[in-house]
This record gives structure tokens, C-alpha cells and sequence, in this order.
């Protein structure tokens, strides 16, 4: 893991940010072809990429997750996991219930304006596979959907060889207002719910985060279907001072990076005692971890420590990283808190870990990375609706108005907007 002495070597920070981009070029080259055959072909070439990436045997009566499948992933999961998962549902709904943007009307000297919200009709969320299960990302893709109104929820997942989905994933989606399920994924599952297919139909909005290919086709899909975010590997950024408790720190490191081989995690602090303390911590840990192969390849890669003067200069830094995830462990986390103004989500104080908002606090865990809480945010209900204008005029206000439409219509050469009005008001 790497070691930056900001004051010796400022523009560390600097390669810290630019290493977070890779060229996609191949990747993108990959994804259009693939796009290209689902448009084409739709369930042929689905069926045919699946086989090849994921599910030699899979079929197109096999695409679509039935109702004996999801009862008996019920008999898998346990009692444990399902009080647990509704725990979480019941605090992500609370959360995201204080989102729903509610229309509005006001009456302006004989001009009625109003925002009038509707939810989207029907969408599709991605749920990664591969290394890991993730009922956490139906949950949070899943619940602010349903808040927003949204009926038709079509969920895409990657299959394991024998066309299995993990129960876990299955539950989570029955539990959580999942109306279809399909045992797909990659960038063909994107084009899936862009394009339509016989068997699976097209969304208005796709959300949720998946591999490069994943993410390389919602970047190409923008514009042909809503989405949410173009997001990169997932990230944490540490801020830490000498009263912070080194355990705590290097664990919630080792958290980040086990995801997988390009998550970043990186501790920004004003100790090199804690720094020492850190590097001891996470050899040590990494020694119990199951996924100690997969961290140990995130730290060395794309892990680092950058020791600062004072945490006014931590700030500057994080600011400038505007990380998807940021801890706070310094001795008045809410007063640096206020030094922050990009970042995707805060954990204030030792006891707001990271895996509390991953799992069951109540904010929404899927957040801008690659820098982009520069100008994003997390995903909300906002995320599955849509809002229309509403003007009503009355003939009195129009003519109060017209004449300066008029003269801004002609100074930009719009002869038709200004005669569009002129005409009316010659109707007096």
C-alpha cells in the first residue's frame, strides 16, 4: 500500500485521482458489438451470450425466474437472514419515504403554475453476481422504486454455471417489490432492457451498479433509456487523526478492498503513529479475512495512506477526491464534517461504519464514485420519476406578457414565436 507525505510530494493526490481512470477503449469496442447483436437478434444472441459468459444450458424458457424458484429460495435462507433483510427493508423505506417529491401549484396575477410528479412506468435494475451475492443492491434499487410509484420492476442477475440464482438475491427481490426476474447479466442484460426482446421487455430506466461491461454499456445505452449513474469500483476514503482507533480503521479498509481486485480504499491522516498502526492492523486481519486474495490485490493496487499537516489540508484533499464513501474518525467528526462539501455519503464518529449504511441504517448505498459526487448524488425516489410543467394563462396576463415575448422572440430571429403571439394580440 502506498504511502504519500503530502507536504513532500503533493501531487501524489493528483495520481491517486488520474489511476482511478483506464482507458475503456476495448471494453467499449467489446460492449457495441454486443448491444449491436441484442438489438439485432434479441433472444437469440441473449441466450447465446449467456451460454458463453455464464449458463451453458441455459434456454429461453429458463430466462424467466418462476414462482416455485422463489419459494424455494424462501427454504434456503433461514429465519435469521429473513428477519434481518426486513429489518433493513423497514429503515431504507423510513429513509426513503422523506424523498417523495409531492406536485405543486401556485397562482401568479391570473397565471396558474404547477410541477406535476409521475412515476416511471416500469424500469430495470442490475444485480452484480460473480464473487459475491448482493441482496443489499436489490434492496436499495428495489425499495425506492416501489416508493415512487414505479409497477413493473424487471431485475437482471448473472446465473452461476448450472443456471442458479443465490437464494439470498431471490428472497430480497420477493421481499422487496420485484415484479420479474430474469437469470441474465453483463452488458447483454443492459441491451436486454434497453432494446426489448421477446422475452424480456424494454425499460424506461436502468439502474444499478455491475462490472465495466456493465458500466460501459449504460454509458453507450444513455440516451436510448434513462440511467442512473455511469459508476466505476467502489471506493472508501478514511479520514483519521491520532485519537482514532487503528483496528477499526484498518478493518473497514480491508471492507472496501475485498469487494473486488479495483476497489479503493485510502487513509487520509494527521498521525504517522496511526499510519504504523494501520499497515500492522491490516496484515494482521488480512490473515482472518475468506477474501484475503481479493483485498490483498485491492490494497496493493489501489490502496494508499496520505499523511497531512492538519486536517484542513485532509479536507482540500478529500474535496478533491469526492469520494463515494467517507469516514470520519477524528476527535470533532461533525465539525470536519462541515469542511465537506463532495462526497457521496459521511460515517461521522468510530461507531458509523461503512457496513451499517451498506446494509440497514436507512440511506441508499448506491453512490457516485470515480469522483462524480462532484456533481451526483446517491440514488432516490426522485431517481424513478419524472416531472412535467404546467402553465395556464389567462387572456389579461397573456397581455401583459406578450409584448416583451415578442421582443425577445425577434432578437433571436424567431419569427414564428413572435407572430404567435402578435396574432393574439390583435384578437383584443
Amino acid at each position: 500500500m502506498r504511502i504519500i507525505d503530502y507536504t513532500r510530494e503533493p501531487t501524489g493526490v493528483r495520481q491517486l485521482l488520474d489511476r482511478r481512470w483506464s482507458d475503456t477503449t476495448s471494453i467499449e469496442r467489446t460492449v457495441r458489438e454486443i448491444l449491436d447483436a441484442v438489438r439485432s437478434n434479441g433472444d437469440e444472441a441473449l441466450l447465446r451470450l449467456t451460454a458463453e459468459l455464464d449458463c451453458p444450458e441455459i434456454t429461453r424458457v429458463g430466462l424467466q425466474v418462476g414462482a416455485g424458484e422463489l419459494d424455494r429460495a424462501y427454504a434456503f435462507v433461514g429465519r435469521k437472514f429473513l428477519k434481518a433483510l426486513r429489518a433493513a427493508r423497514t429503515n431504507v423505506k423510513r429513509y426513503h419515504r422523506r424523498q417523495l417529491p409531492r406536485s405543486w401549484r401556485m397562482d401568479a396575477k391570473g397565471m396558474a403554475l404547477e410541477q406535476r410528479f409521475y412515476p416511471l412506468e416500469r424500469v430495470g435494475i442490475y444485480v452484480p453476481g460473480g464473487k459475491a451475492a448482493y441482496p443489499s443492491t436489490v434492496l436499495m434499487n428495489a425499495v425506492p422504486a416501489v416508493i415512487a410509484g414505479v409497477r413493473e420492476i424487471a431485475m437482471v442477475t448473472p446465473p452461476d454455471r448450472e443456471g442458479k440464482i443465490a437464494p439470498a438475491v431471490l428472497v430480497a427481490a420477493a421481499e422487496c417489490g420485484v415484479t420479474e426476474i430474469y437469470r441474465v447479466g453483463g452488458a447483454h442484460s443492459i441491451a436486454a432492457l434497453a432494446f426489448g426482446t421477446d422475452t424480456i421487455r424494454r425499460v424506461d430506466k436502468i439502474t444499478g451498479p455491475g462490472n465495466a461491461y456493465v458500466t460501459a454499456a449504460k454509458r453507450l445505452l444513455f440516451g436510448q433509456v434513462g440511467i442512473d449513474s455511469v459508476a466505476g469500483p467502489t471506493e472508501v476514503v478514511i479520514v483519521a487523526d491520532q485519537t482514532a482507533n487503528a483496528r477499526f480503521v484498518a478493518a473497514d479498509m480491508i471492507a472496501q478492498a475485498e469487494h473486488d481486485e479495483e476497489a479503493s480504499s485510502i487513509l487520509v491522516t494527521t498521525s504517522t503513529t496511526l499510519t504504523q498502526q494501520v499497515e500492522l492492523e491490516i496484515a494482521l486481519q488480512l490473515e482472518r479475512s475468506r477474501r484475503q486474495a481479493i483485498a490483498r490485490v485491492s490494497l496493493d493496487r489501489h490502496g494508499a495512506v496520505v499523511l497531512v499537516p492538519t486536517l484542513k489540508e485532509a479536507a482540500t484533499i478529500i474535496n478533491e477526491l469526492a469520494p463515494e464513501h467517507l469516514e470520519v474518525m477524528v476527535h470533532q467528526p461533525e465539525k470536519f464534517a462541515g469542511r465537506i462539501t463532495r462526497a457521496g455519503a459521511l460515517f461521522l464518529g468510530p461507531w458509523s461504519a461503512e457496513a451499517i449504511g451498506d446494509y440497514i441504517a436507512g440511506p441508499n448505498h448506491t453512490l457516485p464514485t470515480m469522483g462524480t459526487a462532484r456533481f451526483s448524488s446517491a440514488l432516490s425516489v426522485a431517481d424513478f420519476m419524472r416531472f412535467s410543467s404546467v402553465l395556464g394563462l389567462g387572456k389579461k396576463r397573456f397581455m401583459k406578457l406578450a409584448p416583451h415575448v415578442e421582443v425577445l422572440a425577434e432578437a433571436e430571429g424567431l419569427d414564428g414565436h413572435a407572430a404567435a403571439v402578435r396574432i393574439r394580440m390583435e384578437r383584443r
